[in-house]
Formats: structure tokens, sequence, C-alpha cells
């Protein structure tokens, strides 16, 4: 509790001082708001895949897609989840009939061979999925080919 000496009496009696200090509550704010801003960007979950750069445009993201990750010694994750060798087929299968218009996204590190690539894609397509596409870097603007 804080007092205040009125200067102008005689008796010069304290009084209670009614007003609230603040000042601890904004430092505590902003000590919690730092904590935050350094912790959340730590608290991302997912894979780390190195992405091949392209000169090419942004994509649309709807809630109904799907993505693969595709990391060495060809990996196959779907959403995240270790997809074992053989079974991914059934399981794109499976997504395409629960959800007919689903977009797939590949993501797949750019030390994997084309050929593994084009195996997952080609098993996107027996699942009637239509809607497959590339995951990639933005390249530098001046790269020409």
């Amino acid at each position: 509790m804080a007092f205040k000496l009125d200067n102008n009496s005689p008796s010069s009696v304290p009084r209670a001082l009614a007003e609230i200090n603040v000042t601890p509550f904004v430092d505590v704010m902003l000590v919690l708001l730092i904590v935050f801003m350094i912790s959340a960007p730590l608290m991302q979950q997912g894979l780390q895949v190195e992405l091949p750069q392209a000169n090419a445009g942004a994509i649309d993201e709807t809630p109904e897609q799907v993505t693969i990750i595709v990391k060495k010694p060809n990996k196959v994750f779907l959403n995240g989840q270790v997809i074992p060798q053989g079974s991914l087929g059934e399981k794109l299968l499976a997504i395409a009939s629960a959800k007919p218009n689903v977009q797939l996204f590949v993501q797949a590190d750019k030390d994997i061979p084309y050929g593994f690539i084009a195996q997952v894609i080609a098993e996107a397509k027996k699942a009637k999925i239509e809607k497959v596409g590339l995951v990639t870097q933005p390249a530098d603007p001046n790269f020409k080919l």
C-alpha cells in the first residue's frame, strides 16, 4: 500500500494512495509476449525436406488436400505418418473413395530419384486422384532454361 504526505497541511498525516501501479503488470505481460514470440516457431511440427526450386505460381490451399512427403532413403509419409512399403496405393484409394475431389501434393527431397517420384504419382493416378501437384521452393527469378 502506498502513502502520500500532504505537504500543505500542518499535521501532515499520511493518507492512503488509491491508485493502482500497473507497471509490474505491464512488465510481466511484455515478458510473456516475448516468451510466446520465441516459442511459437519452435512448436511447429513437421518433417524437414529439402525441396527443389522452380518458377511456378503459388497454389491455393483447400481443406480437401493430402500431402505425400518423400524422404531419403525412399521413405514415404502420408499426411505426416510413415507408410509401409507397398501400401501407398491402397491408402490413396481409400482417401480417393472418401473424398472424390481430393488434391494430392507431393513434397520430395531434391535428391530422390525421378523414377521413384514417378512411381508415387502413378500410384495416385491408379487411385483415381486426378489433381496431383509437386511442391517446390521459389527459384531465383533470374534463372532461365
